[in-house]
């Protein structure tokens, strides 16, 4: 089997790589540079929208990371990174699978005011401050999950590991460089957990190739 994905360092196609890492699976890694060659004609037949993650398997193409991720757990259910329709965690898994796409459309707007606008009098600080604060919101559904008081709560499904960890937990890879994770205990504590997995790892860009110059932007403050 022939897979390839073709990627962008921190956007939201590690969370499609960290996935094929946890799978097992032999696949083929295509890095692009963010810019505007993602809008050539010849990479606007693997993702019409001009964004990564494009994935091939089997000279079939697919763009989406949720459905990319749906699609992958079941191809490859022996690494019991989904949760199949039968499973009681199903609709669990769905959910958070999902919801780590309502966590990157505020992690874009901010990465847009402070990364991809160069000029700064195009930036707003109301944009800034309320769109960190929708993230802070994330982050309290995260927690909220994370403290029910059930035992081994470890991850977000009651059964273990998956995909949802993935999902969410690179959404807030990419969140935490403009929220900061650490007035929310527990889901510090699961980022930490996750974080530290070698597949994790092994999809985080090589030093000084990501998109991101700073650790940290604040929101900005009026002029």
């Amino acid at each position: 089997m022939t897979i390839r994905l073709h990627h962008a360092h921190q956007t939201r196609s590690m969370r499609t790589l960290w996935l094929l890492h946890e799978l097992g699976v032999e696949f083929e890694l295509v890095v692009h540079p963010f810019d505007k060659s993602l809008r050539s004609e010849e990479y606007l037949t693997l993702n019409p929208a001009g964004r990564v993650p494009a994935l091939e398997i089997e000279g079939e193409r697919m763009f989406e990371t949720g459905a990319m991720t749906e699609y992958l757990c079941e191809r490859f259910p022996q690494a019991g990174m989904g949760r199949m329709a039968d499973d009681p965690d199903r609709m669990a898994w769905l959910v958070w699978v999902h919801f780590s796409e309502t966590i990157s459309q505020h992690t874009a707007a901010l990465t847009q005011q402070h990364v991809a606008l160069y000029d700064p009098a195009t930036r707003s600080p109301i944009v800034t401050k309320l769109e960190s604060k929708r993230l802070e919101k994330c982050y309290a559904a995260l927690e909220g999950r994370l403290s029910t008081p059930i035992e081994n709560r470890d991850y977000l499904l009651t059964s273990g590991f998956s995909a949802a960890d993935i999902s969410c937990g690179q959404a807030v890879y990419m969140a935490k460089h403009f929220a900061r994770i650490e007035p929310f205990p527990e889901l510090a504590k699961w980022y930490q957990r996750i974080s530290e997995r070698e597949a994790f790892q092994r999809s985080l860009p090589p030093e000084g190739e990501g998109i991101y110059a700073s650790t940290f932007y604040p929101p900005l403050e009026a002029v």
